[in-house]
């Protein structure tokens, strides 16, 4: 009896093995979160600082096409601000000009990941990868006069409210396109779960995300609106007897968009099935 039951077991045993053999793992894809910081880069931030990071969330579905390929959809918030004060340069302090934005961005991107990866197997359980995609985003700078917050697009601060529009100059949108660009690196800690490191850079479409791209209009043109006058030219807060901003005198530089950046850190739930192997 004793023989019988443990040839029962070495039987099963061997069948369970046999089974596991015919089959392989294939991660499908990867649903996950992402959280980090954003920045700015534009006409306010005109030496590339990264002193004034911003939060940054994100959710996003990869579908994986193979081990080295993957495609995904990507939700984020973050939010965007910049200030003359923070500049080294003692014109660009007297400009005195400042905003704030949230961001809200959603983007396809196709993923190459350098070594293959393969989750539960530790041999394949790294890989820095490279990301290029396409997205739509929105925003809409404020600001902050006497305390109170202020959206500038509205106000058209560069003149594009003046009837027929200064210069023919027209009131901006509040969406744009983006092409992300980046690099990453990705960690599988279980069969379940990645975690992953990354940082995007962000070419836009638009130069008014700091609501500043071209030349003043003249403080004649507000004439019928305060509010618009004060923040087309902050300069008279610091020096009222020599303000900056004179019709034509440079405001920002309209031949260069603005971009952002985020850096983010990743934890997915990797969603997956099994197959039989390829022949080898």
């Amino acid at each position: 009896m004793n023989r019988i039951i443990l040839t029962l077991i070495f039987a099963i045993t061997l069948t369970q093995a046999s089974r596991a053999q015919n089959y392989e793992y294939v991660q499908q894809g990867e649903f996950g979160i992402t959280a980090g910081a954003a920045h700015y880069f534009g006409d306010i931030n005109t030496r590339a600082g990264l002193n004034r990071p911003k939060p940054a969330l994100g959710l996003f579905y990869r579908k994986q096409f193979g081990n080295y390929i993957g495609a995904r959809i990507a939700g984020r918030f973050a939010q965007l601000g910049y200030s003359d004060t923070y500049s080294k340069n003692e014109v660009q302090k007297l400009r005195n000009l400042s905003f704030n934005t949230n961001i809200w961005e959603l983007a396809i991107q196709g993923d190459f990941n350098f070594f293959r990866f393969v989750p539960g197997d530790p041999y394949h359980a790294f890989t820095p990868y490279v990301t290029l995609g396409v997205g739509v985003f929105s925003y809409d700078p404020y600001t902050f006069i006497g305390g109170e917050k202020t959206f500038l697009r509205p106000l058209g601060t560069e003149g594009q409210n003046v009837p027929g529009g200064y210069k023919g100059r027209k009131p901006y949108g509040t969406t744009s396109f983006c092409i992300p660009f980046g690099v990453g690196i990705k960690y599988n800690i279980s069969e379940k779960f990645n975690l992953s490191f990354e940082v995007t850079h962000r070419f836009t479409g638009t130069d008014y995300i700091d609501d500043v791209s071209t030349t003043y209009a003249g403080i004649d043109k507000f004439a019928s609106d305060p509010v618009a006058a004060a923040l087309q030219d902050r300069s008279y807060e610091i020096n009222p007897t020599s303000p900056l901003g004179v019709e034509g005198r440079q405001r920002g530089f309209a031949k260069q968009k603005d971009q952002y950046l985020i850096a983010e850190v990743g934890i997915s739930f990797n969603l997956s099935s099994y197959r039989c192997p390829t022949a080898k």
